[in-house]
């Protein structure tokens, strides 16, 4: 079966635009103009990415997105005409996997859109028996069915949150920088001044800490990166 993406814009032209190379691309495309249409189709069928504009009438994106995050952990493109980092931290601590600021070459809204199915459904083959699952004091971290439990109660974290975790879990001790983890998880060049992956470290300890109540489990080595401990 196609991928089905659903893209949400108010303005009709770059919604047109992007359905055409998304469709020129074998992908399945359906259109929402608000918020409000959006949680609508996503309440009617299946889709396996979303595509979705901060500034919209009715419902903006941002809530869309806290929306869609609270039942399910689809993969979501944020669009924004604004390049602020505080709108980027903003789209992204909601819940958003990736960020791009319009206007955009489509092609790289392609490329991008790849880079997420390469992520959400490619990058995450069924481990061999005996090590799916990684297990650092209550945090249980299992790599084929992509779930993370804390002292038994399962974390709804964003594939990105996912591979993150599951990239400095799998090796305690060591530091990776903040570029390493941009490459090894994005599978796509760092670019200088890029906080992408500061947010999504705080978003990660942020929903381990609250379940778990006890010391922060990713730690930072300042100037350095990021790692966890055994």
């Amino acid at each position: 079966m196609n991928k089905q993406i659903l893209i949400v814009d108010d303005d009709k032209e770059i919604a047109n635009l992007i359905e055409i190379y998304l469709a020129n691309d074998g992908y399945e495309v359906t259109k929402a103009h608000n918020g409000l249409e959006a949680l609508e189709e996503l309440g009617k069928s299946e889709y396996h990415l979303v595509i979705l504009d901060v500034m919209m009438p009715k419902l903006d994106g941002l809530e869309v997105c806290r929306q869609i995050r609270s039942k399910q952990n689809i993969p979501i493109l944020m669009l924004s005409a604004k390049g602020e980092d505080m709108d980027k931290i903003l789209g992204l601590t909601t819940g958003a996997d990736d960020y791009m600021v319009k206007p955009f070459n489509p092609l790289e809204l392609l490329a991008r859109v790849k880079s997420l199915f390469r992520r959400s459904f490619e990058l995450n083959p069924k481990s061999v028996a005996g090590e799916e699952t990684i297990t650092i004091r209550s945090v249980q971290i299992n790599k084929s069915t992509h779930t993370v439990t804390v002292d038994g109660r399962g974390v709804n974290l964003t594939s990105i949150e996912f591979d993150i975790l599951y990239l400095l879990a799998s090796h305690p001790g060591r530091v990776f920088s903040a570029e390493e983890i941009f490459e090894k998880v994005w599978k796509e060049k760092y670019y200088q001044s890029h906080n992408t992956v500061m947010v999504h470290i705080s978003k990660l300890r942020d929903k381990l800490e609250s379940e778990s109540g006890e010391s922060r489990l990713i730690q930072t080595v300042w100037g350095v990166g990021y790692k966890i401990d055994p």
